[in-house]
């Protein structure tokens, strides 16, 4: 009989230590760049930043497999705001807000549909690598499926996995080894450069160092940051200025022009 049903019950300390003996688990797509694109610094301003972000995406697919999640932008935070003076719950309010990832990402796939832009939802992800073989990019909701289930946060009721989270375990389950937000800025500053044009820009940072600075406002969710400390995979997030055309080339190629945070 082996070492693990000799374990008594899931809760035994034991169990945690077997687990960590496997070394060699399966990379399944460790060449896939997932993305997300953000839902209120993107999608939210409409065609005329969309569209060219979406070409230069069309471009680059030729040479890479790529894999896109959708944020929830303005009106999953104003969905927020409304389910929270109602008194929904987090797990309520972690699938309204779902909901608002879910349109997102069928507009992108609507947009998309003429370059292979495929719609998938949580429960087709084995159907990813099937996609990426027939040459389509697939687009899913970026907040990750907790649902009803979605953890009690420290303070607050907002859920603390969104889609930020949701890009992120995409990327380790399939085992890549980058995520790229696209966003409205460059990356990182020591302060929100729309309030201080004078902020510093931080071009590359190790995860702990970024986590003991603490900053004020962060541009990705703070619980991403825990996770990349303990990932097998992900090794870094990289910011993609989306309004800045090449920005995103570059980045795939490996000359981020943004900031990279890294373990």
């Amino acid at each position: 009989m082996s070492k693990m049903n000799d374990l008594a019950t899931f809760m035994d300390r034991s169990l945690k230590d077997a687990s960590a003996n496997y070394k060699n688990d399966l990379r399944i797509l460790p060449n896939a760049k997932v993305m997300k694109m953000g839902g209120q610094s993107i999608t939210d301003r409409g065609r005329n930043v969309v569209f060219p972000i979406i070409d230069e995406i069309v471009e680059n697919s030729a040479n890479h497999d790529i894999i896109m999640t959708t944020g929830g932008g303005t009106r999953a935070r104003h969905t927020y705001q409304v389910g929270i003076d109602l008194g929904m719950p987090v797990g309520v309010l972690s699938e309204m807000g779902g909901a608002i990832t879910v349109q997102n990402a069928r507009m992108l796939q609507m947009v998309m549909a003429k370059h292979g832009g495929i719609f998938l939802d949580h429960l087709e992800f084995e159907k990813i690598p099937l996609f990426l073989k027939l040459g389509c990019i697939p687009i899913m909701p970026g907040m990750p499926p907790y649902s009803f289930w979605e953890d009690i946060p420290d303070h607050g009721s907002i859920p603390i996995h969104r889609t930020d989270c949701g890009a992120f375990f995409t990327a380790e389950a399939l085992g890549a080894d980058t995520v790229y937000f696209i966003k409205d800025e460059r990356g990182l500053y020591t302060e929100d450069p729309k309030k201080n044009p004078n902020a510093e820009f931080i071009q590359k940072i190790h995860v702990d160092d970024l986590i003991e600075r603490d900053l004020g406002d962060l541009i990705i969710e703070r619980v991403v940051l825990d996770y990349l400390k303990r990932s097998r995979w992900v090794e870094k997030l990289v910011i993609v200025n989306g309004m800045e055309k090449g920005a995103l080339t570059e980045s795939l190629n490996g000359n981020p022009s943004g900031t990279v945070i890294y373990r």
